[in-house]
């Protein structure tokens, strides 16, 4: 199951949580074999910068994907998770022949003969030379910290009521504290198959995500605009907060998902579709939040693909979209209303550029504090990035004031 799923993210076809969330689903696994599945899907793309470079050179350009895509997670098993080498050897060999995934005595020629590159930045890091010189001007002194973080697996972060809190609890399931209200878990069964989840008691959310939502201060009993919602996770949050939200999203399947997670949750919002490139024909609200579209380059814990597609053209033409839905976003704002915008990623082009070029154009908002995030943060312009480290997402964060 871990080789088909690398094969499908590798060929560009899906992401890894919806490729893996489906194959799951299908499969109906005991939790022991999901987890295994899960780790080596994910450590794999983690530690795949690290991994190809030792690979690529013992094979040749027209091997195929699916021999790129076994060898890769037995690469990980055996340099990474530190199984023994003729247990790898066996297990890969076997499935190449059972599977056809591959020639039997190529993989057995590899991963005999595989070992970890000498270190360098990238191959300790698996992050290419360009992202390290980002994360080193975001983080300073703490981007290695940060760096060394993001080859970690992702915690299960979940906003709980008390009763879903109890509910999970009594399902064998261990709650920890974290920052900002929201919990670290780990289940004793699937969430979805989790009380707390089905009564509506549990919404998974990073606590960077939610920080977002912090950022606009009180939102009882206020209309708030939630821009660029996608599935409406944070809409979610501001209606479960006592906000009247109106979420806004160009694609109209985002709005269903939406509607479903409400309902599970007892909640409800409003939706429009309508591309936030153009002017938005809606009364100005007095709380609107823009969570652009990004290059997710904050989330490279949780979507380790992101690292293996990403380049600096894609960065830049992020930062041109972005430029071009704000304005539109700042005429939603009514006179002295609070206008927050927020990426998950930690390019300096998507947040504090984006921002200086608006403010300098826009007379009329200046920045406005932001509160008390209760997350690590560091300044970044106009605005702050919160530190990516022990499960927590880059964010970019700013908090603007419409002056008339």
């Amino acid at each position: 199951m871990a080789v088909k799923v690398l094969l499908r993210v590798l060929a560009g076809e899906s992401y890894a949580a919806s490729a893996l969330d489906s194959a799951l689903q299908a499969a109906k696994l005991p939790g022991r074999d999901s987890g295994l599945a899960t780790h080596i899907v994910y450590g794999a793309l983690r530690y795949a910068p690290t991994l190809q470079a030792v690979l690529t050179p013992m094979l040749t350009e027209d091997t195929h994907p699916k021999v790129r895509a076994l060898l890769l997670a037995g690469a990980f098993e055996k340099l990474i998770l530190g199984t023994p080498a003729h247990a790898v050897v066996s297990e890969y060999v076997n499935l190449a022949r059972d599977a056809r995934f591959a020639p039997p005595a190529l993989v057995n020629a590899v991963l005999r003969r595989v070992a970890l590159p000498p270190e360098t930045e990238e191959t300790r890091t698996a992050l290419p030379a360009w992202m390290i010189r980002v994360y080193r001007a975001a983080y300073g002194e703490d981007a290695e910290p940060v760096m060394a973080d993001l080859l970690t697996p992702q915690p299960l972060w979940l906003s709980l009521s008390e009763a879903g809190e109890r509910l999970l609890e009594e399902e064998g399931s261990e709650v920890f504290s974290g920052p900002n209200s929201v919990r670290r878990v780990a289940l004793a069964r699937p969430l979805r198959e989790s009380a707390a989840y089905m009564q509506g008691e549990a919404q998974p959310i990073n606590p960077a995500s939610l920080a977002c939502v912090d950022a606009l201060g009180d939102v009882d009993g206020v209309r708030v605009l939630d821009l660029a919602g996608g599935m409406g996770i944070k809409a979610a949050m501001l209606a479960a907060r006592g906000a009247n939200v109106t979420s806004v999203d160009v694609m109209p399947h985002k709005h269903d998902a939406a509607r479903t997670n409400l309902a599970r949750l007892g909640l409800s919002a409003d939706f429009i579709t309508h591309d936030l490139t153009t002017p938005l024909d809606l009364p100005p609200a007095a709380l609107v939040l823009l969570d652009a579209p990004c290059t997710g380059s904050g989330t490279l814990r949780s979507h380790p693909e992101i690292k293996l597609r990403l380049t600096p053209q894609a960065v830049a033409q992020m930062a041109a979209l972005q430029a071009r839905m704000l304005p539109h976003a700042a005429a939603a704002v009514a006179p002295g209303g609070v206008l927050v915008y927020s990426v998950c990623s930690v390019m300096p082009q998507e947040g504090q550029d984006v921002i200086g070029a608006f403010l300098a154009a826009h007379p009329d908002f200046a920045p406005d504090p932001l509160p008390d995030l209760q997350l690590p943060t560091v300044s970044a312009g106009a605005g702050v990035l919160t530190v990516p480290e022990h499960g927590i997402d880059g964010f970019f964060i700013a908090r603007m004031r419409r002056l008339s």
